[in-house]
């Protein structure tokens, strides 16, 4: 799935979305199709692909600044539930097992980390945290509890988001290269097989827009 092909299934079935629902794909295709066009710049495509997932997704911004975490799984429990063709799992066990663990095992994009280099927690207080972080995703990934797995691997590239977006990295660096690399891999897939469950799902409840557009 790619922005032709979701766009192309948007224009034919869209009369039927509800108003919310209508604005929110909308907005996301059209953060995937400039994602697309930034091929040779991934941090510029990170950045996107979020973007994209965020107007798919968000949901009251006073109510997410604590519960991000919360959010992002209440968020993949139903998408799971609603994908027909299995197109999450076979994301995350067909495609990217390798590329998963990797991200799991790197500690630039695991919060906690960065909040020991910042002085709110001890080493001893972030390695155990790391340490268990790595249990609960692998006991996701022995039990194959997809919706699990995909939240997880979101908080930690919503750790990567906010390096990229509050000035906390150089653009084009070396120094997160990987983690960069192995985001926009698992976004470039996970955002239109998000923006395909939702418009094959427009009978659900998946709110109103934030920010709806305001005719003056």
């Amino acid at each position: 799935m790619d922005f032709d092909s979701l766009k192309k299934k948007q224009r034919e079935i869209r009369h039927g979305f509800p108003e919310g629902l209508a604005l929110r794909v909308h907005r996301s295709l059209s953060w995937l199709a400039k994602s697309e066009q930034c091929q040779d710049d991934k941090d510029s495509q990170f950045i996107f692909l979020w973007i994209a997932f965020n107007a798919a997704y968000a949901q009251d911004t006073e109510v997410l600044r604590h519960t991000e975490s919360e959010a992002f799984s209440k968020f993949m429990s139903k998408l799971v539930e609603l994908d027909k063709g299995n197109h999450l799992y076979s994301l995350v066990w067909s495609e990217f097992s390798s590329c998963i663990r990797v991200l799991l095992d790197n500690q630039y994009v695991f919060q906690p980390f960065w909040d020991f280099q910042n002085g709110k927690l001890t080493e001893e207080e972030w390695v155990l945290r790391f340490s268990n972080a790595k249990a609960s995703a692998n006991v996701a990934l022995s039990t194959k509890r997809t919706d699990q797995l995909n939240t997880i691997i979101l908080q930690r590239l919503y750790t990567l988001r906010n390096q990229l977006i509050h000035g906390g990295a150089t653009w084009n660096s070396s120094a997160n290269r990987d983690q960069i690399r192995d985001g926009v891999a698992f976004l470039s897939k996970l955002v239109p097989i998000i923006i395909n469950i939702m418009m094959d799902s427009s009978d659900q409840l998946w709110g109103d827009a934030n920010y709806p557009v305001v005719n003056v």
